[in-house]
C-alpha cells in the first residue's frame, strides 16, 4: 500500500471527542451512545524523545531528576528491599498468528505502533540500578538476567526472585546486594501465551505474607473477535500457590489488567479497556478484585452497559458483571499502578492513594493520558479527582517526548516512573 494511501487511512475518521476529558473520570463517569465507524479512531503521537535537557513538569511542591538514562524500551520497576532498583527492559514477543489474524489491520497497527515509538524488539533483559551515594540518581548499573522472553512483573518472596515472562512465571535465587542473578532460572508455571499473546505484559504481585503470586493476564483481541477459544484463561488475574505453582483464575472479565497494588489488604489492578466505540469510550478503570468476580469483558463494560459486538451475547454473564471503583479516562492507557504507601512527596500526594501511569492513546482525539496521576483515597475507596504528578510528555507539536508506563516508591519514598519511549527513569521528591 502506497505511504499516502496509509496516511489518508489513518486520518481517515473524522470522529472526535465531545465530552471533556474530566467526564471519564471517578467512580461514576459519564458514558454516552457509542459511536461505530468504518475505520478506527487513530491520532498518533509520533515518538520524539527528550531534546538535551529537557524533562517533564513536576507537579507544585515536587522536583523531578533523571534516575538513569540510556535504557532499552524500559517498561517496569521492581525496589528491591536494600533500595535496588529492577527494570525489565522489553517490548512484544514476536506473535506470527497476530499478524496473520489482523492482515491489512495488523498492518496498519504496525506503522502505528512504529510511529508511536513501540515498535523496537525486546531487549529481554532486567537490569539492576543502584543509587550507592543516595543523591537521587544511580550511578551503579548491571545486567541482572537476560535472554528472557519478554519480561514484565518482578517480586521477591524470601530467597527467590519471580519474573513474569510473556509465557511463563520463572524464578531466580536472589541473595541481598546481587548485581546479577546468582542461579539458573526455573520455570515455576506456564502462562497463557502463544503465537497470539495479543495484550502480551503479565504483571506480578505477592500476596502480604509470600504464599501466593498474582498475574495479570489481558486479553488476546480487542472485543473478542477472534473466538472465545482464543480467550481461554485470559482476561483475568491468575493466583499461584507459591510453593507447588498450581494456579486458578481469580478474577475474569477484565479486557487488559496490567499494574496491582495492595491498598491494605484489598487487591487493585489497572486495566485497559476496549477500543473502537468512539474517543468518549471506554473509560480505563482502577478497581478493587474480588474473588471470583466477573467484570464484564467482553460483553459488558463499565458494569453491565451491553457490547453488542461480541457473539453470542452472554445475558447471563452481563447480569453479574461489577461495576469497577474509578474511570481512568477514556483511552488512556493507564499501565502503571503503585500504592502511596512510604511516599515522601508530601503535599497532595498523601500516604493513602494510588499513583497511576498513563502511558497515552492512540486512538483518540484529542490525546488522553500521557502523564503520572495520582488519585487520593479515604479508606478503602478513592476520595476526589485524580491530581497531575507529572506531565509534559507531549509537546506543543502534539510529539510524544516520553510515555509513561511503570511506577514505584523507592527506598526514599520518591516516585521512579519509567518512560519507555524515552528509555529513561524518572524521579520524583517533595521538595525540601
Amino acid at each position: 500500500m502506497p505511504f499516502i494511501a496509509v496516511t489518508l487511512l489513518l486520518g481517515a475518521c473524522g470522529e472526535v471527542a465531545k465530552l471533556p476529558a474530566a467526564q471519564g473520570f471517578g467512580p461514576d463517569p459519564r458514558l454516552p451512545e457509542p459511536v461505530k465507524t468504518l475505520i478506527p479512531t487513530v491520532n498518533i503521537a509520533p515518538a520524539n524523545p527528550w531534546p538535551e535537557g529537557k524533562m517533564p513538569v513536576a507537579a507544585a511542591g515536587t522536583s523531578v531528576r533523571l534516575f538513569a538514562g540510556q535504557l532499552d524500551h524500559p517498561r517496569w520497576l521492581y525496589v528491591l528491599p536494600n533500595g535496588d532498583v529492577l527494570v525489565a527492559e522489553t517490548n512484544a514477543p514476536d506473535r506470527p498468528l497476530r499478524k496473520e489474524l489482523l492482515g491489512i489491520k495488523g498492518w496498519v497497527m504496525g506503522l502505528v505502533m512504529k510511529r508511536a515509538g513501540a515498535a523496537v524488539p525486546s531487549a529481554n533483559r532486567i537490569t539492576l540500578l543502584r543509587d550507592a551515594d543516595g543523591d537521587g540518581a544511580a550511578e551503579v548499573r548491571s545486567v541482572f538476567l537476560e535472554n528472557l522472553n519478554s519480561p514484565f512483573g518482578m517480586a521477591l518472596v524470601g530467597g527467590e526472585l519471580f519474573i513474569a515472562n510473556s509465557d511463563a512465571l520463572v524464578k531466580v535465587p536472589y541473595r541481598d546486594g546481587d548485581t546479577k542473578a546468582s542461579g539458573p532460572v526455573t520455570k515455576v508455571a506456564d502462562l497463557p501465551g502463544g503465537p497470539l499473546n495479543h495484550h502480551w505484559t503479565k504483571g506480578l504481585l505477592a500476596s502480604a505474607d509470600g504464599s501466593r503470586l498474582y498475574v495479570s493476564v489481558g486479553s488476546n483481541s480487542n472485543v473478542a473477535e477472534h473466538g472465545m477459544e482464543l480467550e481461554v484463561g485470559r482476561a483475568a488475574i491468575w493466583e499461584f500457590d507459591r510453593a507447588s505453582g498450581t494456579g486458578r483464575v481469580f478474577a475474569s472479565g477484565l479486557r487488559n489488567p496490567v499494574g496491582m497494588a495492595w491498598q491494605g489488604s484489598t487487591l487493585w489492578t489497572s486495566v485497559n479497556e476496549r477500543d473502537e466505540l468512539g474517543s468518549d469510550l471506554v473509560p480505563d478503570y482502577m478497581t478493587s478484585v474480588r474473588d471470583g468476580a466477573f467484570y464484564g469483558w467482553p460483553y459488558s463494560y463499565y458494569g453491565q452497559h451491553v457490547d453488542t459486538r461480541p457473539a453470542p451475547a452472554r445475558p447471563d454473564l452481563v447480569a453479574n458483571a461489577i461495576k469497577p471503583d474509578y474511570a481512568l479516562g477514556n483511552h488512556t492507557a493507564s499501565l502503571g499502578l503503585a500504592s502511596a504507601q512510604g511516599s515522601t512527596l508530601g503535599g497532595p500526594f498523601a500516604a493513602s492513594g494510588m499513583f497511576v501511569g498513563q502511558h497515552g492513546s492512540w486512538n483518540r482525539k484529542p490525546p488522553s493520558g500521557y502523564k503520572v496521576i495520582y488519585v487520593p483515597f479515604a479508606g478503602p475507596q478513592p476520595s476526589g479527582p485524580p491530581v497531575d504528578v507529572l506531565t509534559g510528555f507531549l509537546d506543543d507539536n502534539g510529539r510524544a517526548l516520553g510515555r509513561p508506563v511503570g511506577v514505584a516508591i523507592d527506598s526514599q519514598g520518591a516516585l521512579l516512573v519509567a518512560d519507555d519511549v524515552g528509555n529513561v527513569i524518572w524521579r520524583v521528591e517533595g521538595r525540601r
